[in-house]
Protein backbone atom coordinates (compact mmCIF):
# COMPACT_ATOMS: atom_id res chain seq x y z
CA UNK A 1 0.00 0.00 0.00
CA UNK A 2 1.20 3.48 -0.87
CA UNK A 3 -0.27 6.70 0.45
CA UNK A 4 0.46 10.07 -1.10
CA UNK A 5 -0.68 13.05 0.94
CA UNK A 6 -0.92 16.57 -0.43
CA UNK A 7 -2.57 19.90 0.20
CA UNK A 8 -0.61 21.30 3.09
CA UNK A 9 0.13 25.01 3.01
CA UNK A 10 0.52 28.21 4.96
CA UNK A 11 -2.85 29.76 5.78
CA UNK A 12 -4.12 32.49 8.06
CA UNK A 13 -6.19 31.76 11.14
CA UNK A 14 -9.83 31.38 10.20
CA UNK A 15 -8.96 30.07 6.77
CA UNK A 16 -9.55 26.69 5.16
CA UNK A 17 -7.52 23.94 3.57
CA UNK A 18 -8.31 20.57 2.06
CA UNK A 19 -5.84 17.75 2.40
CA UNK A 20 -5.92 14.81 0.03
CA UNK A 21 -4.43 11.34 0.33
CA UNK A 22 -4.22 9.09 -2.70
CA UNK A 23 -4.23 5.37 -1.93
CA UNK A 24 -2.81 2.66 -4.17
CA UNK A 25 -1.66 -0.93 -4.02
CA UNK A 26 -4.70 -2.66 -2.59
CA UNK A 27 -8.50 -2.51 -2.33
CA UNK A 28 -9.22 0.95 -0.93
CA UNK A 29 -12.72 -0.02 0.15
CA UNK A 30 -11.28 -2.59 2.57
CA UNK A 31 -9.39 0.00 4.58
CA UNK A 32 -10.26 2.37 7.35
CA UNK A 33 -8.57 5.68 6.58
CA UNK A 34 -7.45 8.41 8.89
CA UNK A 35 -5.49 11.56 9.45
CA UNK A 36 -3.04 12.13 12.28
CA UNK A 37 -0.92 15.15 13.06
CA UNK A 38 2.31 15.79 14.87
CA UNK A 39 4.18 18.81 16.15
CA UNK A 40 7.85 18.82 17.20
CA UNK A 41 8.40 17.18 20.56
CA UNK A 42 4.89 15.76 20.77
CA UNK A 43 3.35 12.42 20.03
CA UNK A 44 1.41 11.91 16.85
CA UNK A 45 -2.27 12.47 17.58
CA UNK A 46 -5.39 11.22 15.90
CA UNK A 47 -7.38 13.86 14.03
CA UNK A 48 -10.13 11.90 12.26
CA UNK A 49 -10.94 8.51 10.82
CA UNK A 50 -13.44 7.16 8.33
CA UNK A 51 -14.36 3.51 8.16
CA UNK A 52 -14.81 1.43 5.07
CA UNK A 53 -18.57 1.91 5.52
CA UNK A 54 -18.28 5.65 6.02
CA UNK A 55 -18.46 5.88 9.81
CA UNK A 56 -16.47 8.87 11.00
CA UNK A 57 -14.66 9.79 14.19
CA UNK A 58 -13.16 13.14 15.18
CA UNK A 59 -10.89 14.32 17.91
CA UNK A 60 -12.66 16.77 20.18
CA UNK A 61 -10.24 19.51 19.17
CA UNK A 62 -11.43 19.45 15.55
CA UNK A 63 -15.11 18.52 15.86
CA UNK A 64 -17.31 20.95 13.98
CA UNK A 65 -14.37 22.38 12.01
CA UNK A 66 -12.88 19.43 10.14
CA UNK A 67 -14.61 16.94 7.88
CA UNK A 68 -13.13 13.66 6.71
CA UNK A 69 -14.51 12.03 3.58
CA UNK A 70 -13.56 9.36 1.10
CA UNK A 71 -14.08 8.82 -2.59
CA UNK A 72 -14.00 5.09 -3.24
CA UNK A 73 -14.04 5.62 -6.99
CA UNK A 74 -10.91 7.77 -6.83
CA UNK A 75 -9.21 5.85 -3.97
CA UNK A 76 -8.76 9.10 -2.11
CA UNK A 77 -9.46 10.34 1.38
CA UNK A 78 -9.88 14.03 2.14
CA UNK A 79 -9.68 16.22 5.19
CA UNK A 80 -11.54 19.51 4.84
CA UNK A 81 -10.27 21.89 7.49
CA UNK A 82 -12.24 25.04 8.21
CA UNK A 83 -11.87 27.77 10.82
CA UNK A 84 -8.22 26.90 11.20
CA UNK A 85 -6.41 27.93 14.35
CA UNK A 86 -2.68 28.39 15.00
CA UNK A 87 -2.82 25.29 17.21
CA UNK A 88 -3.74 23.25 14.14
CA UNK A 89 -0.22 23.83 12.86
CA UNK A 90 1.40 20.43 12.42
CA UNK A 91 2.59 17.86 9.96
CA UNK A 92 -0.47 15.89 8.90
CA UNK A 93 -0.13 12.20 8.08
CA UNK A 94 -2.47 9.96 6.16
CA UNK A 95 -3.10 6.50 7.64
CA UNK A 96 -4.65 3.32 6.28
CA UNK A 97 -5.66 0.29 8.33
CA UNK A 98 -7.03 -2.93 6.90
CA UNK A 99 -10.58 -3.32 8.15
CA UNK A 100 -10.14 -6.99 9.06
CA UNK A 101 -6.78 -6.71 10.80
CA UNK A 102 -5.03 -3.74 12.39
CA UNK A 103 -1.81 -5.65 11.79
CA UNK A 104 -1.85 -4.22 8.28
CA UNK A 105 -1.45 -0.50 8.73
CA UNK A 106 0.35 2.05 6.61
CA UNK A 107 1.45 5.65 6.82
CA UNK A 108 1.91 8.22 4.13
CA UNK A 109 4.50 10.94 4.14
CA UNK A 110 3.49 14.06 6.00
CA UNK A 111 2.20 17.31 4.62
CA UNK A 112 2.88 20.53 6.51
CA UNK A 113 0.00 22.72 7.60
CA UNK A 114 0.95 26.07 9.09
CA UNK A 115 -1.67 28.44 10.45
CA UNK A 116 -0.53 31.96 11.14
CA UNK A 117 -2.22 34.19 13.68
Amino acid sequence: VQLQASGGALVRAGGSLRLSCAFSGSDFRSYKMGWYRQTPGKQRELVATIGSGGTTYYADSVKGRFTISRDNAENTVYLQMNSLKPEDTAVYYCYAEYALSAEYAYWGQGTQVTVSS
